[in-house]
């Protein structure tokens, strides 16, 4: 059986939604492939523990740079080290100059196709799209074989914008082993929790970062009623200032933030509601897991958020700009239990129909196997 050798530039590998899709691809290619991993932040690497040990994969320290100055000199560097490989797969703005270095040595031989996945943008592109980006973008994914987007939005984004062929953009739903979260949550999964009476727990899973503004969720849950409960799971630098304004709203005794924990089938059960207060989303997986954990979600309207949900969650999916209504949300889900219970239901059902990973993992695996010549890739 022949290895693909694969090579993965990301713009940061500590595990979110990206990483833990690409992560479960790597696990569900077992033998077939051996990949290298670059992240242009050498130092976030958390999701290369979600790897399975029977993966073979590499996190070299002596590979070109993904983060610097654009220059042909870095470029060259980059598409040397590509001969080595046989697919390239990119994600996100920070693997840009990866892309660009492919594009413009495309005429060089030896060079492996290149697929790039664009999963969402940061804070600085929370409101409007950097112009200067756009350019770039537009010129670096004009050499990639493939654009793959998980989200209606962004398929729009890169056709109508990036300018890129509607024969390229590839949109893949995300998706999750459902039958995984049918489970009971276990005991002790959640370092430190423990349910009061009368308490109504909203949990949410995301990265640290300002992108997903937790602050704005701090308040929310301040202002749903005394006996709500918050559990924010994912580790990043935004912690102090969550933990600062939790101080501020008097909800410092009812937050608890465990870090990063792996495999939420474990613990997300332990949620009686699930948030999002992000600035920006796209198709996110955490939202995905909740569902498929029959909890009723109370989100900002980013992204395809509200197109995910059930039909009876959507008048709970609130507009980004206004704070008032996502609390209210809140407020109405915390008090009314068999509310709760019966959005809930018709999530899991939705996420069972819609949002099993079975779909994905063989698109995914059509798309890299064209592109490597293995028609029967995984």
């Amino acid at each position: 059986m022949k290895t693909s050798r694969i090579l993965h530039l990301h713009s940061t590998f500590n595990l979110g939604g990206k990483e833990a899709r690409a992560v479960r691809l790597m696990n569900h290619f077992g033998k077939q492939a051996e990949h290298t991993v670059l992240s242009a932040e050498t130092d976030s690497l958390s999701a290369r523990d979600a790897i399975d040990s029977k993966v073979r994969v590499n996190f070299p320290k002596d590979a070109p740079a993904l983060a610097g100055k654009p220059s042909l000199k870095r470029y060259r560097e980059l598409v040397d080290y590509y001969r080595q490989f046989d697919l390239i797969l990119s994600y996100n703005w920070g693997s840009m100059d990866g892309v660009m270095a492919r594009t413009l040595f495309a005429r060089v031989e030896g060079l492996p196709p290149l697929i790039h996945h664009e999963d969402g943008f940061n804070e600085d592109e929370r409101k409007k799209l950097n112009w200067k980006r756009n350019l770039f973008r537009k010129f670096a994914l004009g050499g990639s074989q493939a654009l793959v987007v998980p989200s209606d939005r962004l398929q729009n984004i890169a056709q109508s914008v990036w300018k890129q062929p509607e024969e390229k953009v590839h949109r893949i739903p995300n998706g999750i082993d459902v039958k995984h979260f049918d489970k009971k949550p276990q005991r002790g999964a959640l370092p430190g929790f423990k349910k009061g009476k009368g308490e109504v727990v909203v949990g949410t899973l995301a990265g640290l970062r300002a992108i997903k503004n937790l602050p704005r969720l701090v308040r929310a849950c301040a202002a749903a009623g005394d006996n709500v409960r918050l559990v924010i799971v994912g580790e990043g630098s935004e912690k102090e200032v969550i933990l600062a304004e939790a101080q501020r709203c008097g909800m410092a005794d009812r937050l608890l933030m465990p870090g990063f924990l792996a495999d939420p089938a474990r613990y997300v059960g332990l949620f009686d509601i699930f948030a999002l207060s992000s600035d920006s989303e796209q198709f996110p997986i955490s939202l995905i897991e909740a569902m498929a954990a029959g909890l009723p979600v109370a989100a900002t309207d980013v992204g395809d958020v509200k197109s995910m949900v059930c039909q009876a969650n959507q008048g709970f999916i609130k507009p980004v700009d206004d704070e008032n209504q996502l609390a209210g949300a809140l407020t109405t889900l915390v008090q009314h239990e068999q509310l709760r219970q019966d959005i809930g239901a018709q999530n899991r059902m939705k996420a069972q129909a819609e949002y099993n990973e079975s779909k994905m993992l063989a698109r995914y695996a059509l798309l890299y196997g064209h592109a490597l010549g293995r028609p029967g890739f995984a």
